[in-house]
């Protein structure tokens, strides 16, 4: 059995923040949520979230998936890991994570469980270009005798670069059965999670570390700055890979995509594009300047310009933008068109029918091969109530036709430029609503010569 423990309660004081250090975000997610998406990977069986400040938003978000530890007040990293003890009676191993730690990967996690397997106590070290001001590791050969805070070290001490991340993987039943011995006879009268390192040798447990070499994995974040060099890195890391799997990224600098995106070969993304979310980018994709993609399912062959598509789904050999704004669960079928200014909700869009500029389309199912001029809109909000409108397959919608919902409109039908429809319309008709013209002799003349 595998457990976690996120210590998640700071309040972060140099972020200046009413928000929960742990829920800013890096890239597209809570820096909370990255670790929780690698502890579901690592197919983690309990999942304890020790809150303090702003815990109302982080149970709001997560809601019920996983445990939640108060810990008020806040007394240091070993008070945090007594109060998730919902655990205390749990096999397996535990992990003990920092939850302003995000960036730490599946494969050094797996490190980590793999020793624990030989050690009841193992740590996550690494050697950063400036060890500054963390605590020391002290080794002898593999096993780890003890950690030597800065400011504490003697000047061979101060040699060492090997540091303490903060992170532990431990026997959950020795845990519980140590953390007891832990005391708070120190300056600052806090428990400290790292003194198990000095009770599990007392106990003649040997006690080791996974030495990571790339350190800027275990960055921590505790500042707005930090923040941002954390998603730089995250940025950087997630771009070259797709460069290196068959996607073109024009501008690395200016693109942005998450951890959870997949994307097909031969796609081409060009500057200020941001995809967010579980998306899924087919092959042979064009997505041009100022698109925004965020829980998306794409195809292949399609063309998307300046275009937000949100929680929705396009097909094959379509082209959308500039401009357009799909959401809230389109469904747009193969060999579309929506083009300028157009705006798409909850919409069913079929095979080859097109929308070529300044229309609105809610809560619609639409056939196939249908042809929409400009300016129409579905209009399915009566102030109180949704409704749905029906289109069948080869409909020629006219420019600034509305549509009042709830209607169907047949198969093969043609609505006149102009109309305002409220009426159903059977196949193969055509449907006018609109009053006749009327044309005044002479008005003009004497209106523009008053």
């Amino acid at each position: 059995m595998l457990n976690a423990i996120v210590m998640a309660a700071g309040k972060g004081t140099r972020m200046h923040s009413q928000s929960a250090k742990t829920m800013h975000k890096v890239l597209d997610k809570p820096m909370i949520e990255h670790i929780y998406d690698t502890l579901k990977k690592l197919d983690t069986d309990n999942i304890v979230f020790v809150v303090g400040h702003g815990s109302e938003q982080i149970k709001k978000y997560f809601a019920d998936k996983v445990i939640y530890a108060q810990q008020v007040p806040q007394l240091g990293t070993a008070h945090a890991v007594s109060v998730a003890d919902e655990l205390k009676n749990k096999e397996g191993k535990t992990l003990i994570i920092n939850g302003d730690c995000p960036l730490i990967s599946c494969d050094t996690y797996r490190q980590i469980l793999k020793m624990a397997d030989e050690y009841p106590l193992v740590l996550l070290t690494t050697t950063p270009d400036d060890p500054a001001s963390y605590g020391r590791i002290v080794r002898d050969g593999q096993e780890v005798i003890k950690i030597v805070e800065r400011k504490d070290c003697d000047e061979q001490q101060a040699q060492i670069r090997e540091i303490n991340v903060g992170i532990y993987c431990v026997d959950n039943k020795l845990l519980w059965q140590y953390l007891p011995e832990i005391k708070n006879d120190n300056q600052q009268k806090e428990y400290y999670i790292t003194d198990l390192v000095e009770i599990f040798r007392q106990h003649n447990l040997k006690v080791g570390a996974y030495h990571c070499l790339d350190w800027q994995q275990m960055q921590g974040i505790n500042s707005r700055l930090e923040l941002i060099k954390a998603t730089k890195w995250l940025q950087k890391k997630i771009n070259d890979y797709w460069l290196n799997n068959g996607i073109t990224i024009v501008d690395s600098q200016s693109t942005y995509i998450g951890e959870d995106v997949s994307i097909g070969e031969d796609t081409i993304i060009y500057p200020n594009v941001r995809i967010e979310g579980k998306c899924i980018i087919g092959q042979g994709n064009v997505i041009e300047e100022g698109t925004y993609l965020s829980n998306v399912n794409i195809g292949n062959n399609n063309h998307i310009i300046a275009s937000r598509i949100t929680d929705s789904a396009v097909g094959n050999n379509v082209n959308i933008g500039p401009n357009a704004h799909l959401r809230n669960g389109c469904k747009i079928g193969d060999n579309c068109r929506i083009g300028n200014y157009v705006e798409m909700k909850n919409t069913v869009f079929g095979n080859g029918s097109k929308c070529a500029h300044l229309t609105y389309v809610g809560d619609a199912t639409v056939g196939e091969k249908c042809n929409f001029g400009c300016g129409v809109v579905t209009v399915n909000y009566d102030g109180k109530n949704k409704f749905h409108t029906e289109i069948g397959n080869h409909v020629f919608v006219g420019s600034n036709v509305n549509i009042i919902a709830p209607v169907k409109i047949a198969d093969n039908t043609v609505l006149a430029a102009g109309s305002t429809i409220t009426d159903d319309v059977a196949a193969g008709d055509m449907a006018i609503a609109r009053s006749r013209q009327q044309n005044k002799v002479g008005y003009g003349f004497k209106y523009l010569n008053k």
